[in-house]
């Protein structure tokens, strides 16, 4: 294997983390132009939510053979070309002119969404297992693009119209996916293969996916990730229903929750090599589950009958206590979703691709689903905070599947009176699986982790 220096590996960690942010940018742009093209078109709650959530399904989706192409032919020239396609797409957007040409083009510009796996395995490919934890969790950082969309684009929106900001967007992203291709330079483990190693088969990529363990990363990173993305898209929305706030002011206190969402994954990525990722998902999803509580509380009026006269009183949610919750509820999704990642390279590093790929693309597909499911329930329930209720359920059972799991897996071990170096949370950094299992011993596979863990 080829080992890179430190420039080579600051140089492909900063060009694949700047090329993230734009795509992210782009991939959220509907929860800005959105607004705008709801207003001009008279759509229901539903069809905007819709609208939102089209690109992440698109990025959701092909993020599985961007994954495994990756692996293939590496990530410099994968990455390069996603750009530069997905910015066609954006600029053939501003040529529609009905709600059914408008969804078409959202799924070609939810092809930025693909980014994030090619850059994970291309950003892997440079780091040592002891560092890709941090190293993934600058990378993941580049989901401040959200942020770079709500502040940035509401005032370009309001300057130049719809329109004109998707072009504006369009060409920036063109100017990055060449300037990757000349910059970057062919990650080790492309190199490493084409200097003799055989490329494995597809269904060889694809072999971890039989594990539990993979399905469950992928529900931590269904509400980590996906949830995130759907409150970047909804939160302006939200705001300007709740709170009747105008659409730059809406998009900046978004950008409160997306900044520390995106930002802090590099905390997370550090907390997940000195801690443990486990540990930091136990923190992510108990302090999501308390401020989603508090924020699935609706205005309530309360009268209690009195023994003289009755005695009224309200509980509602201002909007500094509002950001306050939003704020903290980005923090911890941004620790879980570096602390999600920082398990693939350790438990597959021959097939971050592939399984990053699936745990990537179900995530996204939270991205999809969610903000479209908020539109239904506002429209069905006629209750705002519906979207919160909808989140808590989901923290509480990612929160107990993870917990179920975690002790089963022990039970396991202290019945064979032993303790399994294959969980990297419980172990050193110099004990990763596979890469400390000799030949012989269980086959390279504990009984815990043939369990599901």
């Amino acid at each position: 294997m080829i080992t890179p220096t430190k420039q080579q590996q600051h140089r492909a960690l900063g060009l694949s983390t700047l090329a993230f942010t734009l795509c992210f940018a782009v991939w959220t742009i509907f929860s800005i132009i959105g607004i705008r093209i709801a207003e001009d078109l008279g759509l229901s709650d539903t069809q905007l939510g819709l609208l939102m959530a089209t690109p992440i399904l698109t990025g959701s989706i092909s993020r599985l053979f961007l994954g495994i192409w990756t692996d293939r032919y590496g990530g410099r020239w994968v990455f390069g070309i996603l750009m530069l396609t997905t910015a066609a797409c954006v600029y053939l957007l501003t040529f529609a002119t009905t709600y059914l040409m408008l969804l078409v083009g959202a799924l070609g510009v939810g092809l930025a969404g693909g980014a994030f796996i090619v850059g994970v395995a291309y950003t892997a490919a440079w780091f040592e297992p002891a560092h890709q934890g941090t190293a993934l969790g600058i990378f993941g950082a580049g989901n401040v693009g959200s942020a770079v969309t709500n502040f940035g684009a509401p005032f370009l929106l309001v300057a130049f119209g719809w329109e004109t900001t998707a072009q504006i967007y369009a060409s920036v992203l063109a100017v990055m996916g060449v300037a990757f291709i000349v910059l970057a330079k062919e990650d080790p483990v492309s190199a490493n293969r084409k200097s003799g190693e055989q490329r494995r088969s597809f269904m060889e990529q694809m072999e971890p996916l039989k594990d539990l363990r993979v399905w469950r990363f992928a529900l931590y990173y269904f509400f980590v990730f996906g949830a995130f993305v759907a409150m970047a898209l909804w939160l302006p929305h939200y705001l300007i229903g709740v709170y009747g706030l105008d659409i730059r002011t809406a998009g900046m206190i978004a950008a409160l929750y997306t900044i520390p969402a995106s930002l802090f994954r590099i905390l997370g990525g550090w907390m997940s090599d000195r801690f443990g990722a486990r540990r930091v998902m136990y923190w992510t999803f108990i302090a999501s589950v308390a401020c989603t509580f508090l924020l699935s509380y609706p205005p309530t009026e309360y009268v209690v009958h009195g023994i003289n006269s009755d005695i009224r009183f309200r509980l509602d949610m201002s909007l500094p206590v509002f950001v306050a919750l939003i704020f903290t509820l980005g923090f911890f999704m941004s620790l879980g979703k570096a602390a999600v990642y920082k398990h693939i390279p350790v438990y597959y590093p021959l097939h971050v691709g592939a399984v990053g790929g699936v745990v990537g693309m179900i995530g996204g597909l939270g991205g999809f689903i969610l903000p479209l499911t908020f539109g239904v329930l506002n429209d069905l329930t006629g209750i705002w905070q519906s979207c919160f209720m909808l989140m808590f359920v989901i923290a509480v059972a990612a929160l107990a599947w993870m917990h179920y799991a975690i002790r089963s897996a022990e039970r396991v071990e202290w019945a064979a009176n032993q303790e399994q170096t294959d969980l990297p949370e419980l172990s050193s950094p110099q004990l990763f699986y596979p890469l400390n299992r000799k030949p012989g011993q269980n086959g390279g596979k504990s009984s815990s982790s043939q369990g599901g863990n």
